[in-house]
């Protein structure tokens, strides 16, 4: 969980540069279309692309651009597909690296994807190898001004299986069968999430002391994470933060 979070805590300090990446709103954007192609266009009766239109406006995804991507997946015929698909390998060290993307052409995000982990010492690996190590959940964020007592009461009455303090929030953790159950069932308690999402947590942790081993496993993240077709990316390394201080320039 500990190189989760790091990460996630790094990539919320690097949010401010990161969102003025077309990148940023590509994924986004990618997410709306598929969710709206799925489910229909009107997030009242398509949880997924309520959910995703609420993540792409906390990231600054213009209204325009939002209403274009669910009107382009709306109207998306058969030879419009984007696939959903994963990439599992070892980045340097041995730290596991689970990659989810949507992709209109499987062979070139394949090729990208191995050329990156090549390039930083890692290995991608067969379908498989390291998708065990990370366990699906559901994340749904507050601010820490939110109750925390009626918050916990109302989570676990709802069936979560864990709310916590992380950083400057409060994180209720459910399974995924029950995410839409518990997200819902807060909103209609009063209770306002700044984020809610689909995610993964490692079920253990690799410390990486070395900071050039280090070093490699940050640019072979960064790597991924600028990859356009890419839409999330989990890893299980442990790095203390007086290293990670050395090798991360926000």
């Amino acid at each position: 969980m500990s190189g989760h979070s790091k990460w996630a805590t790094i990539k919320r300090k690097k949010a401010k540069i990161d969102s003025a990446r077309a990148v940023v709103f590509q994924r986004y954007s990618r997410e709306l279309m598929v969710s709206a192609k799925m489910g229909g266009p009107d997030p009242a009766g398509n949880f997924r692309l309520r959910t995703a239109i609420d993540r792409a406006k906390a990231a600054g995804l213009p209204a325009d651009n939002i209403k274009r991507a669910i009107e382009k997946g709306a109207g998306m015929g058969s030879g419009d597909n984007f696939e959903e698909m994963s990439y599992e390998g070892y980045a340097a060290g041995g730290v596991a690296v689970f990659i989810e993307v949507m992709t209109d052409n499987r062979n070139r995000t394949a090729g990208d994807i191995r050329s990156y982990f090549t390039k930083y010492n890692g290995n991608l690996g067969a379908t498989g190898c390291v998708g065990w190590m990370f366990k699906p959940i559901g994340s749904i964020s507050f601010e820490t001004s939110v109750d925390f007592d009626s918050l916990f009461e109302k989570a676990v009455e709802l069936g979560a299986d864990d709310i916590a303090e992380d950083e400057d929030e409060y994180k209720v953790i459910t399974t995924v069968e029950n995410f839409q159950t518990v997200v819902e069932g807060l909103e209609a308690a009063g209770f306002k999430s700044t984020n809610a999402e689909l995610t993964r947590v490692p079920e253990n942790t690799i410390e990486v002391t070395d900071e050039k081993i280090a070093s490699q496993i940050m640019n072979l993240m960064d790597k991924i994470e600028e990859h356009d077709d890419v839409q999330n990316v989990y890893a299980n390394f442990d790095i203390p933060d007086e290293v990670m201080d050395k090798i991360v320039k926000y």
